[in-house]
Parts: structure tokens; C-alpha cells; sequence
């Protein structure tokens, strides 16, 4: 019989294709291996999911021979290769979409070997894979050897003594120390205590300067108490390279949805903690734990929250041997990581959310912090969940997984109650001498405008501020709206200046910037120039937060001709610029998007940290984790913005908003104080939030959330159709939904259909926008509906319509 290979392409499709293992490549094609194959006429990386000897099930003449073998040593290990399979099939992705998620650039030496077998002449079309390769630096890293008593003085002794101290170090950075470091290298290499090794250096900015490696700090009780369980859930684990197995064809069935974890025993805790509870110190003794049996771990927090100061506490701890990945990175750093984690030179991984696709050796702990954070949900391509897909991942591998919150989501708080987590607390914060903040409710219903005349200062607030300044202390503003101005209305006839692709209010941005030329949306011509009229801004621009558009402020109102144009409502831009007026003696300073380019966030909040700003004024970029020991002061300018959002989880998001902003004030031995300024203080976010009454909020909006059918009670799947003709769109959605409702499960009704209906958004970068909402008590009826839907979605849709399956959908509108 045949050996046949079973190959994932980057192709829009479900399934693998059937190749022929050459007799040339027979011991050498293996999972996870990526291969040159032809496809459709054009010649396409692709990577083998499994080889084995057996009959074609299609006439074997028209089974093409695989065209080259890329990796020597697969790509993909077997743990992570299986659990990609398992995602894919649980989200109903592409497996050659999905797989792409986690392979790194193809290297230019292995072009250059596939020429040189005559492998690339035709259409080669390499797609999205990348080339990498380059410079190579010199690293020198200590070995187990130990030297003579005696025999080494010197540079070679303090050259040796350093790399032991602080690991992996660059030789021409041992150079700038050390005048004679090769010599002294060359010396301690020839005696077989010191490794050298030439690769392509990072050139990440988290390892731009050393950092000094830390002590760690003394444990508090509560600290120790969830350190020490999950050390001992670590040394239950079995011994490395021998992954837990797999329930039967359970990656490869493709409807099977992720199992959770195990009931049994201690392997899945939720780090419930306070702001402020020391969650990272618990993080870095796990991980410690972990590398000393051998294990490797993996790290992932909000791209949001993924700085420089972080970086550095691990590498404090650790030294240089782990690997950043993060969006920002080059294709060759990101090559470089992923290169160092595959050989084995390092085993902790630290990034954003798609770091879950790490190929950490031995893996043995997955660490989620921030867990509720709303963007480890990709909302593009394949939609999958970080989080769950961290829980799942460490299932199969036999891992430990710890979710850590001081604002758990709502899931795994249910989890918790089902017995899937265990839940560790840290109820008080590290520092002794810190506590939780005093929170006071402004009620903007009852108090006005303070000296500065904007409604959204009012006077208890500005009094606070002039506190703070006179205490020589510092106070954050915390407004999740970024601009100068939400929206521009007519004061003549009450239009409202909206995008001409999108249904959404243009933003005004007052300050210009150099990346802001204006451009017109996809599908829509751009307004024409705007002549100055000596009553409204100068050298603004009006911006869409959703497809980029820029373009001027606009002479007259679009409808009815009016010149009188009206800047409402308030934002960052704006804020700032009234806070340095009302505040003139103060150093005011913004952070959100549209100043965070680059180091420019990194370098605000280091002002910040070095008493060079007293007011910083920003959006949700402020609440992510900084520890700022002099902020005494926070001021919700806005807490109603979030709650009124047509979104079942608004009041969750708003209620963990509020919390994790006031987490910022009083972190060590001043005390903080936190003004929330509302005009509905009864809204139970926002009482909760107040009284730092966590468990309570979690209880309410559980049971609200079971009264309405809502998760976790239901599990939801939403079908999202957009097309550039909105007739296309609504049939296409009408189609889809019809189709469910007389699927056997639509027709038992284990599966509730809502819909078709308009997105709260209904039209985005030029394309109308429709939904469909499945929802039902159990997974299995639901995966049914899906899966005969994606039947239709293949053969019976106009092929002009988008349609894409979001299963546990994070972003409603």
C-alpha cells in the first residue's frame, strides 16, 4: 500500500488534502512537518497532520507525490500540532488558517535548499510565509562544568562569575565590561565551562538594556498559601516529555469540542486576588517551581498590559532566557523567539494572546493574567478564545493553568462553582502598609460644574485635584473615550456627522499628527476641503474609530447647509486640554492610542513613575497593572459611558473598568481615594464597584444572567453576514436562519434561533452587517446546528456575502 500523507493547506477550507510520500521522503515526512506540495497548479507550504500506509479513498491516480520537505525537524511538536487540530475543530476554522497561527518564517537557507533541489521553478506562491535570516551575534552562557579551585583569576573568573549571576549574556556586551572578554571567553570555552553560540540577535526593546537580577520579596500568608498549591499541583504532573493522552480521535474528530479541566484534581486554579495582591509574585514562584522540574511555562497578559516594566520583573528573575512575543515584534524577532523556544534554549514564553501558540518545550504551566480581559478574544480571522484555549491546552499537555483576576469574568467564576477551577485568594494587598481605596460617588445629578464651567468637572472632583496637587502628590483621570470631541452635530438642524462607510459618529481630534493625511473609507468618497471658518477649531481632524477614515472638518453641516457646527460631549483630548487650563501649575500629561505609538506610552508612564507628571489623564490604558506608588487620586470622569452599550456583558465590563482604575490609587503607605462621578449610582456595577464588593456583583449578575438565558447558563454561537449590498446581506441572513430553525435540533427547540437582524453597528467599512444568534442549555445541540450550517455556507450563500461562525462571541455590536 501507498504512504500517504494527510496535508493542511492555507486554503479558506475545512479539511486536509491526500499527497503521496515519495519513496525519497519516506522515514522523513512526519506531523507537524511543513512540505512543499501543488495545489490547484501553484506549489504551497503546507504542513502533514498524519502519514500512514493504507488505500486511497479517491482514484489513485489523481493523488499528486509531495513536491519537498521543509523541516528536517517538524515545526509543530505533537502536543502543540493536536491541540491546534482540536481548536480548529471547536471553532470551526480552517485548519490551514489555524495552523498558520503558530508556524514561524520559513529561513532563507531553506529557500535557497529547495532551489537548489529545483524544488521552487512554477508558480510558487509562498502566501504569508515569510522570509527570515541574517546577521548573527556571538552569546556566551555558562555550562554545568565547575572549574578547579585556583585556577581561574581575573576577567576569566568575573567573566564566568557574571554569566552565572545573570545567564545568557551577548559577548559584545561582556566586551563593553570586560576588555579581554573573547580571550577570557576563548579561555573558559577551551575548558569547557562556558558555551558559545552565533544566532540573530533580538532586537526587541524588552531586552534593550540589562537588568539587574532580583531578590524575592517575602511571602504574605495568602501569597504562600497559593504559591504552595500549586507548587504541589506541579509536582503531581507527570515527568517531562510524557504529555497526559488524549480521549479517542478527539483532536481529530471534527466536531469535538474542548474538554475542560479535569474535575479530579488540582491542575486548574483561578488566582482571585485584590488590585494590588501581589498576583505576579505568585506567577514568578510558580514558574520557578515549575522550570525546577524541568517543565517549561508559558505567560500570557493583554497586549495592553504587555510592558517594559513587566517584562523586566521576569527577567529580574529569570534573567534573558525567555522569550517576548508580541505584536509589535519583526518577523526575524519573532523567528529568533520562536527559534529559541523550539531548540530548547529557552523555556518560558511571556506575550499577548497569541503566545498560547508558544512551541514551550515540556509544558508544564500556563499562566492567563488579566483573564477577563475582553482581547484575548481575537475578533478577526479564526475567533478563537485565548483563555479557554489556555485551559484546554494545558489539558492536553498535562499542565497546570492558573487564571488570574482581581475582576473575574463571569465564566470562570462558574467554573469555579462546577469544580473545573479551584479558586486561590489573595484578599489583601502585598505591601502591609497599603490598602484599598476610600471610594466616594459624585452624583453629577446633584452636584454641578466646578471652576472649570465643564459639566463633567465638577466641584468635588476639582477640589480633590487641588488636594492632591497641594500634597505634591499625583492623581490619574480615567475617560474611555479617546479625542477632542465624540461627535460634531449641527446646531441648526441636529444632524449628526457620521463616517460615510460606517454607521458611527466621526470623532474630533483637535491635535494633528503626522500620520493623519486624509484619506477616504473603502467604498466612500472623501469630503471635500473645508475652507476655516473663524468660529470653529483650527486643524482638527475628523476621525472614525472603526475604519481609520481622517478627513477635515467639514465647512457647512452635509444636511442642511448650516455653518453652525457644534464640538460634543467630552474626550481625552479635551479633557486634558481643560485640566491644564483649570490647572495651569500642574504637569498634565495624556495616554491612550493616539499618543502610545512606539516607546511614547512607555516613556509617559516612566515620567510618571519618576514624579514628572502630576495629572495623567487617559482611557483603559492607564488600568492595566501599572504600579505607580504616588498616584493617592483616581477620577472616573464618566462611569455611565460603558453601561448603556446593546451588550449583555456591558455591565461586567463597566464594573471591572471601575475596578481595576481604582486599583491604581494607594498602593503603598499613602492612603488613595477614588471619586466616581455618575448619574445613575444605583446601577449595581457601579454600588459594587464603590464598595469593593467583588463576590457580590459576581452573584448578582450570575443570577441576572441565568433569568435571561445568557452565559454561562447558555451557550451562544453568532452567525455574523456582512456584504456590500445590503439586499445580499439580509437574504443571506434570512437563508441562514430559516436553514436553523429547521435543523432537528432548531425544530426540538434545544436551539433557540434570534434573529436575523441588523448589527447595533449596521455598517462597517462599507459593508452592511447582519446577524443570527443561536443559543441553547447544552453544547452538543448547538455544535449540530453549526455544523449544518456550514453545509449551507458553503453551497447555498451568495458567494458575495461574508459569513463567518463566532462561537462564544465576545464582541456583540
Amino acid at each position: 500500500m501507498p504512504l500517504l500523507a494527510d496535508v493542511a493547506v492555507p486554503v479558506p477550507l475545512s479539511q486536509a488534502f491526500t499527497y503521496e510520500v515519495p519513496a525519497a521522503l519516506a522515514g522523513e515526512v512526519r506531523p507537524g512537518a511543513r512540505v512543499l506540495c501543488e495545489f490547484h497548479r501553484r506549489k504551497l507550504l503546507g504542513v502533514v497532520l498524519a502519514v500512514s500506509e493504507r488505500s486511497a479513498a479517491i482514484d489513485p491516480s489523481k493523488i499528486k507525490p509531495l513536491a519537498a520537505l521543509v523541516d528536517a525537524r517538524p515545526a509543530l511538536p505533537a502536543e502543540l500540532l493536536s491541540f491546534l487540530q482540536e481548536l480548529a475543530a471547536y471553532y470551526f476554522a480552517p485548519i490551514g488558517e489555524v495552523l498558520r497561527l503558530a508556524l514561524p518564517a520559513i529561513e532563507r537557507e531553506q529557500v535557497r535548499a529547495l532551489k537548489a533541489q529545483g524544488e521552487l521553478g512554477g508558480v510558487l506562491d509562498l502566501g504569508r510565509a515569510k522570509q527570515v535570516g541574517g546577521r548573527k551575534v556571538a552569546y556566551a552562557s555558562a555550562t554545568d562544568a565547575v572549574e578547579e579551585p585556583g585556577t581561574l583569576r581575573g576577567q576569566a573568573a568575573a567573566v564566568l562569575a557574571l554569566l552565572r549571576a545573570n545567564g545568557e549574556q551577548p559577548v559584545a556586551r561582556l566586551e563593553e565590561r570586560y576588555g579581554n572578554a573573547r580571550s577570557a571567553l576563548k579561555k573558559l570555552a577551551e575548558r569547557g565551562l562556558v558555551a558559545l553560540d552565533e544566532r540573530e540577535p533580538p532586537r526587541d526593546p524588552f531586552f534593550r538594556l540589562p537588568e539587574e537580577r532580583d531578590v524575592p520579596p517575602e511571602l504574605n500568608p495568602a501569597q504562600a498559601e497559593a504559591a504552595a498549591r500549586i507548587d504541589a499541583a506541579l509536582a503531581a504532573l507527570s515527568a517531562p516529555g510524557r504529555a497526559a493522552p488524549s480521549a479517542p480521535g478527539g483532536a481529530e474528530a471534527r466536531g469535538a469540542a474542548p474538554r475542560e479541566p479535569r474535575p479530579a484534581g488540582p491542575s486548574a486554579f483561578l488566582l482571585f486576588g485584590v488590585t494590588g495582591s501581589g498576583k505576579t509574585e505568585v506567577y514568578l514562584r510558580a514558574i520557578k517551581s515549575c522550570l525546577d522540574r524541568g517543565r517549561g511555562a508559558l505567560v500570557m497578559v493583554p497586549e495592553i498590559a504587555l510592558t517594559p516594566q513587566l517584562v523586566a520583573r521576569f527577567r529580574a528573575r529569570f534573567g534573558d532566557e525567555l522569550a517576548v512575543l508580541h505584536s509589535g515584534l519583526s518577523d526575524a524577532d519573532r523567528h529568533a523567539m520562536w527559534a529559541s523556544l523550539h531548540g530548547g534554549k529557552v523555556r518560558v514564553a511571556i506575550g499577548a494572546r497569541s503566545a498560547l501558540f508558544a512551541p514551550v518545550p515540556d509544558l508544564g504551566l500556563i499562566l492567563v493574567d488579566e483573564e477577563h480581559d475582553g482581547s484575548f478574544k481575537q475578533e478577526e480571522g479564526v475567533r478563537y478564545h485565548a483563555r479557554d484555549m489556555a485551559l484546554l491546552r494545558a489539558h492536553r499537555a498535562g499542565a497546570v493553568c492558573v487564571l488570574g483576576s482581581a475582576t473575574p469574568s463571569i465564566e470562570s467564576v462558574a467554573l469555579v462553582r462546577r469544580g473545573k477551577l479551584v479558586e486561590l485568594r489573595l484578599p489583601e494587598r502585598a505591601h502591609r502598609e497599603a490598602s484599598l481605596p476610600e471610594v466616594t460617588l459624585v452624583d453629577l445629578r446633584r452636584f454641578g460644574a466646578g471652576p472649570s464651567g465643564d459639566p463633567l468637572i465638577s466641584l468635588p472632583l476639582h477640589r480633590a485635584l487641588e488636594r492632591t496637587l497641594a500634597a505634591k502628590e499625583q492623581a490619574i483621570l480615567f475617560l474611555n473615550r479617546r479625542g477632542f470631541a465624540p461627535s460634531v452635530v449641527c446646531g441648526s438642524c441636529g444632524n449628526l456627522t457620521t463616517c460615510s462607510a460606517c454607521s458611527v459618529a466621526l470623532t474630533y481630534h483637535r491635535g494633528r499628527r503626522r500620520d493623519a493625511r486624509p484619506q477616504a473609507p473603502a467604498g466612500a468618497p472623501a469630503p471635500g476641503p473645508a475652507a476655516p471658518l473663524d468660529e470653529r477649531p483650527q486643524g482638527g481632524l475628523l476621525r472614525c474609530h472603526y475604519c481609520d477614515y481622517a478627513g477635515p472638518l467639514p465647512e457647512r453641516c452635509g444636511s442642511c447647509g448650516s455653518r453652525t457646527l457644534l464640538l460634543e460631549g467630552l474626550g481625552t483630548e479635551r479633557l486634558e486640554a481643560t485640566i491644564a487650563a483649570s490647572f495651569p501649575e500642574a504637569r498634565v500629561a495624556r495616554l491612550d492610542r493616539d499618543v502610545a505609538g512606539k516607546d511614547r506610552s512607555q516613556a509617559i508612564l516612566a515620567r510618571m513613575r519618576e514624579g514628572k507628571i502630576d495629572i495623567l489623564v487617559g482611557t483603559q490604558m492607564v488600568t492595566k497593572g501599572h504600579d505607580l506608588p504616588n498616584v493617592t487620586l483616581v477620577g472616573v470622569v464618566n462611569a455611565d459611558a460603558a453601561l448603556g452599550l446593546p451588550d449583555f456583558r456591558a455591565a461586567e465590563r463597566g464594573f471591572q473598568l471601575l475596578v481595576q482604575v481604582a486599583g491604581r490609587a494607594g498602593r503603598r503607605d499613602r492612603p488613595g481615594r477614588v471619586l466616581i462621578q455618575t448619574r445613575n449610582p444605583e446601577h449595581p456595577a457601579i454600588a459594587f464597584a464603590a464598595a469593593h464588593d467583588v463576590p457580590g456583583f459576581l452573584d448578582r449578575e450570575i443570577r441576572d444572567r441565568e433569568e435571561v438565558g445568557y452565559p454561562p447558563a447558555t451557550r451562544l454561537a453568532l452567525i455574523r453576514i456582512d456584504a456590500v449590498d445590503e439586499g445580499v446581506g439580509r437574504g443571506a441572513a434570512a437563508r441562514l436562519a430559516a436553514h436553523a430553525r429547521t435543523c432537528p435540533d432548531g425544530l426540538a427547540r434545544r436551539v433557540e434561533v434570534l434573529g436575523p437582524s441588523a448589527a447595533p453597528i449596521a455598517r462597517l467599512r462599507g459593508r452592511y452587517r447582519f446577524r443570527v444568534l443561536l443559543r441553547a442549555r447544552e453544547r452538543g445541540p448547538l455544535r449540530g446546528t453549526l455544523a449544518a450550517l456550514t453545509g449551507l455556507m458553503r453551497d447555498g450563500i451568495d458567494r458575495n456575502a461574508r459569513v463567518i461562525i463566532d462561537v462564544d462571541p465576545v464582541a456583540m455590536l
